[in-house]
């Protein structure tokens, strides 16, 4: 499929200061502060007072800022090295990316705990809603001007801000819980719905409206998902989601694990995800640490991570045709997906949540028959895959249900920070591994599906298509898999060999040593099987354990020795014991 207005994505140019010379002569160079990251991006500081005029002026400049890729906040209170920084006991950035220049940049503000105000940007960018609820909820910050600031990932019942540094970051440091009978009717009576809380009227000129609760447990919500439908008869007329149920607190936990620990955590951010999860953090905390992986790590990385993609996309495909009206496929595209699982466990050792990524690798080589394992496997999805287009994705039914429901186009899917394959059923050839190739991408043939539409039909067959072309990616991994080992031989991530130990004291220092280096801030984002996920760590000074470190589109702040739920809406997830971190999860 393709797209006839596809926008042209031009080679991507990583820190491009062409936009700070820009706001320079806009702005002057005395209104920013730039502050040294390997973010990959300009990140610049600006006062409170000339935010929103800057955001405008980035929003409407040539090749503009379309997208508000990411919103949060960060406990600034135990940083210790400010290096020229503004003072600030918290702040708040925004992560802005332009399609046209291929290009981000990431503007900072800095706030005082006496004072946790600023302007609302939804105005600029509508999903800036979500995420300014977000903040309000986890920090306490306020946004003047929002439409509706209030609780997003915790009950409007709950006290405290929980990304607070001062906040407890286990149930063990809480009074034990109980639940008293008052207490139970508090609970009820919050999760009742109050139509005019939400600008939304009980009668229409000659009717009622009914408010419908759709979830959080309901069989088509495909997990715990609430949904708040108004309805004039049988038309739904406007909604409110209620997305707290899928907020696991990803990155307090994260606030006290250590690097590698934390690998774990990530495979759950999207459950279906797997070491697609794993792959943006480990790539962030190399990226601070100076580790370069071998050529077999990255094609191996590759090839786990599109047979995670398939099985993500078979669930998709299934549980998509079941809601339609067609009940038998889902049981199909479960088979593909065992067959898939058998590869994965093969190599692996686990299903789901493997947890198999490494910092500096993976957590063993290839085991012996893997590649018959995948070849098999390569040679039976294709046809699987023309089976469910021909007998149900072109059925007269399915298409009359889905061609033209709940269509959007490009600009309303950059407004709202849509990524992934529900940007690019919009005609949006916009694809990371393409746009920004990491990992060996760069290395294999591949095409990036497009449709034009940007309706339910062509966010289904975008992702058909993507099976296919992760097909395809396997395939050259099969065939084109390097030799060499599957870690990097590297101080940070792997012991010496015992016999250099007993000569050098050198080598076994290093052992014990953890990512060393002056603070820094360090980011990685990849297209999953929903979206782009990323992963952002902000790193002071002091020495520690180390920590690991969406949302996304991500970002953890520690203190180290060197270091939708329907698939086209965003996630946000979100302590080693000497100095809390902040991690932050971007998920798009």
């Amino acid at each position: 499929m393709t797209a006839d207005n596809a926008i042209f994505i031009p080679p991507y140019k990583a820190d491009d200061q062409d936009v700070v010379v820009e706001l320079h002569n806009r702005f002057g160079a005395e209104a920013f502060v730039a502050q040294e990251t390997r973010t990959g991006m300009p990140v610049l500081w600006v006062k409170r007072e000339q935010l929103k005029e800057v955001l405008s002026f980035l929003r409407g400049v040539a090749k503009p800022y379309s997208m508000l890729y990411d919103l949060h906040g960060v406990d600034e209170r135990l940083r210790t090295q400010r290096r020229g920084l503004p003072a600030a006991d918290f702040s708040v950035f925004y992560h802005l990316l332009s399609i046209e220049r291929n290009s981000d940049v990431m503007i900072k503000v800095s706030l005082s705990e006496g004072d946790l105000n600023l302007p609302s940007v939804t105005g600029i960018w509508p999903n800036a809603n979500w995420y300014e609820r977000e903040v309000w909820d986890m920090f306490g910050i306020d946004f003047a001007g929002h439409p509706h600031l209030s609780r997003i990932m915790m009950p409007p019942t709950w006290e405290g801000h929980p990304l607070r540094k001062d906040y407890p970051a286990r149930a063990t440091e809480f009074d034990p819980y109980s639940l008293t009978l008052a207490k139970q009717q508090l609970e009820e009576e919050s999760a009742r719905f109050n139509p005019e809380a939400w600008g939304m009227k009980r009668q229409g000129a000659n009717e009622d409206y009914m408010f419908l609760n759709l979830g959080p447990n309901h069989p088509s919500a495909h997990g715990a998902f609430r949904i708040v439908l108004q309805l004039d008869g049988e038309e739904i007329v406007d909604c409110v989601p209620d997305i707290g149920y899928h907020h696991r607190g990803a990155e307090k936990m994260a606030e006290r694990q250590s690097w590698h620990s934390f690998i774990p955590y990530t495979d759950r951010i999207d459950y279906l995800g797997g070491v697609m999860n794993n792959l943006p953090y480990v790539l962030a905390v190399e990226k601070l640490a100076g580790i370069k992986v071998p050529q077999k790590v990255d094609t191996i990385r590759v090839m786990l991570a599109e047979f995670f993609r398939i099985t993500s996309h078979l669930l998709f495909l299934g549980t998509y045709i079941q809601d339609v009206g067609a009940m038998t496929p889902v049981f199909f595209t479960f088979t593909d997906r065992q067959r898939a699982y058998t590869v994965i466990e093969a190599i692996t050792g686990f299903r789901l949540h493997p947890a198999w990524y490494r910092i500096g690798g993976v957590a063993h080589d290839l085991p012996r028959g893997w590649d018959k394992l995948v070849k098999d496997f390569v040679e039976w999805l294709p046809k699987r895959l023309d089976e469910y287009e021909k007998a149900a994705l072109q059925n007269s039914i399915l298409k009359g249900r889905t061609i033209g429901v709940a269509a959007y186009n490009t600009k309303e899917a950059l407004a709202w920070g849509t990524t992934g394959a529900g940007l690019r059923a919009t005609g949006c050839d916009f694809d990371l591994r393409k746009a920004r190739p990491y990992s060996g991408y760069e290395n294999f043939e591949f095409e990036v599906p497009l449709a034009h539409n940007g309706d339910a039909y062509d966010r289904c067959m975008v992702r058909v298509e993507e099976m296919r072309q992760s097909i395809r990616i396997i395939d050259q991994c099969l065939r084109n898999m390097p030799e060499g080992p599957y870690k990097a031989d590297h101080p940070l991530t792997t012991p010496p060999p015992k016999e250099r130990t007993l000569q050098h004291i050198e080598t076994l220092i290093t052992h014990f040593l953890q990512v060393v280096g002056p603070g820094h801030a360090g980011q990685r984002v990849v297209p999953d099987d929903r979206g782009d996920q990323g992963h952002q760590q902000l790193l002071p000074d002091e020495r520690w354990r180390h920590h690991e470190l969406p949302h996304p589109d991500p970002y953890p702040e520690l203190p180290a020795p060197a270091a939708d739920p329907f698939g086209d809406q965003r996630q946000h997830g979100r302590r080693p014991h000497c100095v809390p971190g902040q991690y932050r999860l971007r998920y798009g």
